[in-house]
C-alpha cells in the first residue's frame, strides 16, 4: 500500500486508529523528538529580538546569513539553498537591498544573472546574529561531554535529504575536514 493510499485510509478510518497523544509501538511518531527539534529551534529566537527591532524576521535572516557566507552568490544558488519560489524570496531581498544590508550586482560572467554580497551594514548584522546563536552553542557544548559538537554535526547532516547531504556538508563547512571540535 503506498503512502498516500495508507493515509487516505487512516483518515477514513478515524476510529481504528489510536488518539494522536497514544500511538506507540514500532512505527509510532516519534514525539519527545519532534517537541525537542520544536523547542531547540528556539534558539533562533535568541536573535529574533534584533531583527525585530530592526523590522526584520527569520526570512530577512535566512537571506542575510547566506548572502554573507557567500558573496557573490546569484540568486538560483540562493533559491535552490533556501528550497523556495522567487515570489517569496522578492519581497525580503527588496527590503534587504532598500535598506542598505544587500547589495545586488550583475553577474561577473553573465551579466544577466544578478549576484548578491553583504553590505557593510549588512555584514555586521549578520555577524551579531551568528554571534548571538553562537554564544547559545558554546553554552551547551561547554556542559556537554568532549565529541558532543560532532556528534550534533553528524545528527544533523543526517537529517538531511541523503541526496543532498554532501553539498550541505561541504557549503556549511561541516565536512570531515571541517576540524571538529566539542
Amino acid at each position: 500500500m503506498t503512502l498516500i493510499a495508507r493515509r487516505r485510509d487512516v483518515s477514513q478510518n478515524v476510529a481504528e486508529r489510536p488518539p494522536f497523544a497514544a500511538a506507540a509501538g514500532p512505527g509510532a511518531p516519534m514525539f519527545e523528538l519532534i517537541e525537542l527539534m520544536f523547542f531547540a529551534y528556539r534558539f533562533a529566537g535568541d536573535a529574533d529580538h534584533l531583527l525585530a527591532s530592526l523590522g526584520f524576521g527569520r526570512a530577512h535572516h535566512r537571506v542575510l546569513h547566506f548572502v554573507a557566507r557567500r558573496p557573490g552568490l546569484t540568486i538560483a544558488e540562493l533559491l535552490d539553498i533556501l528550497k523556495i519560489t522567487k515570489q517569496s524570496l522578492n519581497p525580503v531581498l527588496k527590503e534587504l537591498i532598500g535598506r542598505d544590508y544587500v547589495e545586488a550586482r550583475p553577474g561577473m560572467k553573465d551579466r544577466r544573472q544578478r549576484q548578491l554580497f553583504p553590505t557593510a551594514r549588512g555584514e555586521a548584522l549578520a555577524l551579531d546574529v551568528a554571534l548571538q546563536q553562537s554564544r547559545r552553542f558554546a553554552l551547551v557544548f561547554g556542559e556537554r561531554p568532549e565529541g558532543a559538537r560532532a556528534q550534533a554535526i553528524d545528527f544533523l547532516l543526517a537529517m538531511v535529504d541523503a541526496g543532498g547531504r554532501d553539498k550541505v556538508a561541504a557549503m556549511s563547512g561541516a565536512g570531515p575536514a571541517a576540524g571538529r571540535q566539542r
